[in-house]
């Protein structure tokens, strides 16, 4: 079945953005400002792929100027984050039991609206090409998980102490994922504004061709023809041709000793 996602874009170029997104993440992780809360892990891997299906996964929207980044968290992670963001380092970086059903505190979600924020502007980072823009504190809002087409980057973890795997996706909406696909495009590709202003007619070129004079003989006297025979022929107005087709016919003139056509006139 043909993937609706990949037609017509540079799909194919979607691991060399996510290489240099892990690069990104990967310096940022080790800034004070992420390191309290990502210390305690060292990044694995980070890849395109779909959304996870799953309807107790949480996502959180964050707004960027190019469009909103959504984002989830596997629970575990974000307790293990807490655990050692507050200094349990004695403990499990990454609870082993079932979490079902145990309730989110309001610090759990601070956290995970926070990591979403820095998250959020890293992303836009990468694609703006520029710093990362502050996301604002109320633009980051619960929201229902993308749809089964949707593109998320899968980001991969590993705890230092315990070496226990974690993974959290980063959702682009159309926007943010149309702008990563046109920074990916080649510039052949893409349609520059003064070409696009041009009028068709200014910039399509045809080739024109002057049929001078046309004159039958007998295939016999075509034969019998010997160098210095001439050939007497009468020149009246000549057909201008396009591809074999017969467009205008043109008078013809002389002018400074070259042969001119003037006085268009259509051929119909």
């Amino acid at each position: 079945m043909l993937d609706p996602r990949l037609l017509g874009r540079p799909v194919h170029l979607l691991p060399q953005f996510a290489a240099r997104l892990r690069d990104d993440l990967a310096v940022a992780m080790q800034t004070p400002g992420w390191r309290r809360s990502w210390g305690a892990f060292r990044l694995e891997s980070v890849e395109f792929g779909k959304a996870p299906i799953d309807p107790g996964m949480r996502w959180l929207g964050a707004a960027t100027p190019q469009g909103v980044a959504a984002v989830a968290f596997e629970r575990r992670l974000l307790l293990g984050l807490l655990g050692s963001r507050y200094g349990r380092l004695g403990a499990p970086v990454l609870p082993a039991h079932d979490l079902e059903g145990e309730r989110v505190t309001a610090t759990e979600e601070r956290l995970a609206g926070q990591l979403t924020r820095q998250l959020a502007e890293a992303l836009y980072a990468r694609i703006s090409g520029t710093r990362a823009a502050p996301v604002a504190q109320g633009l980051v809002t619960p929201m229902g998980a993308p749809g089964k087409a949707a593109w998320a980057i899968r980001v991969g973890l590993r705890a230092a102490q315990s070496g226990d795997t974690a993974q959290f996706w980063i959702a682009p909406d159309q926007s943010l994922m149309a702008a990563i696909l046109q920074g990916l495009a080649p510039d052949a590709g893409r349609v520059r504004p003064t070409q696009a202003a041009e009028p068709l007619a200014g910039t399509l070129q045809v080739r024109l061709q002057g049929r001078l004079v046309t004159k039958e003989i007998m295939l016999a006297a075509l034969f019998d023809l010997k160098v210095g025979d001439v050939i007497p022929v009468a020149v009246g107005r000549a057909d201008v041709l396009l591809e074999e087709s017969r467009l205008f016919t043109a008078a013809v003139a002389e002018h400074k000793g070259k042969l001119c056509l003037t006085s268009f006139e259509d051929a119909e």
